[in-house]
């Protein structure tokens, strides 16, 4: 799943169609200041070439501009290349036109290096470099004094602005993704909850009644016989295997609520890597997709990062962790790398080396197994120089059952 996809309701920005129309007319809206300078274009003594270049410059900014503002969450390997050819685009209208207009350029190009880069020290570094090139293009070009102090403060101050609204727009999204793995957790739990209550009052009883319905079915066989006491005991037997039945069931449910799955592991994940001093780089996508697919693939996957951290934090001596999940091809793969000492055997004789690699391919085999079971797949390879990548892959929808042949099914019948 695309994380910069517009449909997300967890990424920061508009989400619908009304909002993203809405969100590129009050982009587009502030244009209006760039109308002055076109009209002062058409209104002096220029030249065609003159006018239509000048036209031609604002109306290819303003394009760039509302394109790129209001899908900044959508679109961010846009974000740079246009900043940069709208930077070129206002120094260039400068350097021809100069005059108060073309500077006004970059009160528009400090509000868009605000709001489209990312890292915050240089998006105000950006903003900073805006604000110098308008002080020197409106020296440069005899800029009227008031004018100049009129867009300085606006130059400076909207560009900031951008940067506390990015920030404000990208809390807001963790915050919605927090919500999502609070309720995540607490779906978890209630499953957990219910298991252990549906062992404690039902388990015990149906164990009883089995336990008595055999002891009824073995005191009936002592008794004449008799057409009534046959039937009878045909009655208690059918109870015994009714309450075996059910307790079997109830087994087999309680089971699958216990089942892991990754909405809850990634977050013993963080938590036993941020006590080893490991940063948890996660993806969203762990608690997003979790019970989207084959809950016996998601536990799969679930056990295969719950090892797979164990051992980070055991043997990798990393400062890093990361894990995503991405789901493609009908398949969804885990990945859990670290920028550790790789695949490294601990000092010490050849026997405690064995012991090693005992350990570590008694608890990869195991995962291999539980890949294989749901018809997945364990890669292992170094990564990060060196550091270690492990790879699980299970199918997003579960393994078809396999028929039995014809002839095998009348031999049973038979």
């Amino acid at each position: 799943m695309d994380r910069t996809d517009p449909d997300r309701w967890d990424t920061p920005g508009y989400h619908s169609r009304g909002a993203r129309l809405a969100g590129t007319l009050f982009t587009a809206v502030w244009l209006i200041y760039l109308v002055a300078p076109v009209v002062d274009l058409f209104t002096g003594h220029y030249s065609a070439l003159y006018r239509w270049g000048g036209l031609a410059i604002v109306l290819v900014f303003s394009a760039i501009y509302v394109v790129l503002v209001p899908k900044w969450p959508f679109r961010p390997r846009y974000a740079l290349p246009g900043l940069a050819v709208m930077a070129g685009l206002a120094v260039t209208a400068c350097v021809i036109y100069g005059g108060s207009g073309a500077s006004t350029l970059w009160i528009f190009m400090s509000s868009s290096c605000g709001l489209l880069v990312p890292n915050r020290r240089w998006a105000a570094r950006a903003v900073l470099a805006s604000a110098v090139c308008y002080v020197i293009f409106c020296l440069t070009g005899h800029v009227d004094e008031t004018d100049f102090l009129v867009n300085l403060l606006p130059t400076v101050l909207v560009g900031l602005g951008m940067i506390g609204l990015r920030r404000q727009f990208q809390l807001t999204a963790e915050l919605a993704r927090a919500r999502e793995e609070v309720a995540q957790l607490a779906a978890s739990e209630e499953r957990l909850r219910l298991a252990r209550d549906m062992h404690d009052l039902t388990g015990q009883s149906l164990s009883m009644i089995t336990l008595k319905s055999e002891l009824a079915a073995r005191l009936l066989g002592r008794l004449p016989e008799s057409t009534d006491r046959d039937r009878a005991r045909d009655e208690v037997e059918q109870v015994a295997a009714v309450s075996r039945q059910t307790l079997r069931d109830i087994r087999e449910a309680i089971s699958g609520y216990r089942r892991p799955t990754l909405a809850v592991e990634v977050i013993t994940a963080r938590t036993a890597l941020a006590s080893a001093g490991i940063a948890a780089r996660d993806d969203t996508d762990l608690t997003l997709l979790s019970g989207t697919f084959d809950p016996d693939a998601e536990a799969a996957l679930a056990w295969c990062l719950r090892e797979a951290v164990t051992n980070v934090v055991r043997h990798s001596g990393a400062k890093n962790c990361y894990i995503s999940l991405a789901r493609r091809a009908g398949a969804v793969s885990l990945t859990v790398r670290d920028d550790g000492r790789g695949h490294v055997l601990p000092a010490g004789t050849d026997q405690d080396q064995d012991r090693a690699r005992t350990r570590a391919g008694t608890g990869l085999h195991g995962l291999s197994e539980r890949l294989s079971a749901v018809g997945g797949a364990l890669e292992l390879r170094p990564d990060l120089n060196p550091g270690f990548c492990l790879i699980a892959t299970a199918p997003a929808a579960p393994l078809a059952p396999v028929t039995q042949a014809p002839a095998a099914g009348l031999a049973a019948q038979a």
